[in-house]
């Protein structure tokens, strides 16, 4: 049986892309069951992220009949285009073959290792996906979807991402999305005290950017999450107060600088709520750094006078300037991850980036993003 992972991430697709490919936590386990009963998966995990959206799936069918069963699922689980067709029904979107990438033993093991090791991140080092991934792994476990093979593949690559955070330093500095959308933020402002931010969602990310903040200097933090409770955690916590989340227009107001990451599943900002915004603000300057997948703001918003919108790949240009930082660290969790993963293989692990086959009316790299 075969490890394959099929898949799209910040390295290949833009967020537009990625946003409609996107499931929501409380839809995986149907998908997953819808995945399996078409026979391509014996067993399978479904990883959902802000960068990327991936399957892992142990099967005994040949890797390019599976691929193409794979592939086709992703296009019919995506989300539909903003706009009708001229049938008047949503058209599920193509992809081109440098938009998604699918990988087969070994290099879908070492692909595996390298995502929950944050070495494939953004920010390489950062610590969320791994909890990420393990949530996305037990989400399977839990209603049944994986067995021997992916069980003790995941399980290993957790242990090879807790070696990496061990005897490496790779996570040194700034080691998430959030801090960079921080820093961004800073850097625009050149100092972020006096400024009143807030903070649109209470889960973990918001709370990495809260403590972010505070790192950097800024006092006047508003957290608004649809748990109001959590929400008077983290303001407590970080010196801020917590606003009920129906009101955050009413916040968006007063404010200098918004971080968005919640997990609505529609946009909460378009445009013509922003502009009635803009006009209570008297078009005071506004910057708004949207790091949710799907997106929380309209991107037409950049288009007015006096607002500043950033979404998640714009982040990239700082996140590149970390990678330059830790090449020797990553080469040294690399070597770490090598070892770790030669137990799981029949074959040694194949050198270099790989090389493309040619599957149907695309490809399938071996190596891609390795």
């Amino acid at each position: 049986m075969n490890v394959l992972v099929i898949g799209l991430s910040h390295r290949t697709s833009p967020v537009e892309l990625r946003e409609r490919f996107a499931f929501a936590d409380a839809d995986i386990p149907g998908a997953l069951e819808k995945l399996r009963a078409t026979g391509v998966a014996d067993e399978a995990v479904i990883l959902s992220t802000c960068n990327r959206v991936e399957i892992y799936a142990a099967t005994s069918q040949p890797p390019a009949a599976a691929f193409a069963e794979l592939k086709e699922f992703l296009r019919q689980s995506a989300k539909a285009s903003p706009g009708p067709n001229a049938e008047g029904t949503k058209a599920a979107p193509e992809l081109s073959p440098d938009q998604i990438y699918a990988l087969a033993e070994p290099q879908s093991l070492q692909h595996l290792f390298k995502v929950a090791a944050g070495l494939d991140s953004m920010v390489p080092g950062e610590t969320e996906i791994l909890g990420q991934i393990k949530d996305a792994y037990e989400l399977a476990r839990a209603h049944n979807h994986t067995g021997a093979k992916l069980n003790k593949a995941f399980q290993r690559a957790f242990h090879a991402a807790k070696q990496v955070r061990t005897y490496t330093n790779i996570q040194r500095g700034s080691i998430s999305v959030a801090s960079v959308a921080v820093e961004l933020a800073e850097k625009i402002f050149s100092s972020l005290t006096g400024r009143e931010v807030m903070v649109m969602g209470a889960g973990e990310t918001s709370e990495k950017v809260a403590r972010a903040l505070v790192s950097r200097g800024a006092k006047n933090i508003v957290i608004a999450g649809r748990s109001l409770e959590r929400a008077e955690i983290l303001a407590r916590e970080f010196g801020g107060r917590a606003a009920p989340f129906e009101t955050w227009p009413e916040e968006l107001k007063k404010i200098d600088i918004a971080i968005s990451s919640t997990s609505a599943p529609q946009q909460l900002l378009d445009l013509p709520r922003l502009e009635v915004l803009m006009k209570q603000r008297r078009h005071r300057p506004l910057l708004l750094i949207d790091i949710a997948v799907p997106r929380d703001v309209a991107p037409e918003a950049n288009f007015l006078e006096n607002v500043y919108l950033y979404n998640i790949d714009d982040l990239q240009a700082i996140a590149d300037g970390y990678m330059k930082q830790r090449r020797e660290e990553i080469a040294r969790c690399e070597k770490i991850i090598e070892e770790k993963i030669r137990p799981l293989l029949d074959v040694a692990l194949a050198p270099g980036r790989g090389r493309e086959l040619p599957i149907g009316d695309w490809q399938w790299e071996a190596g891609r993003n390795e």
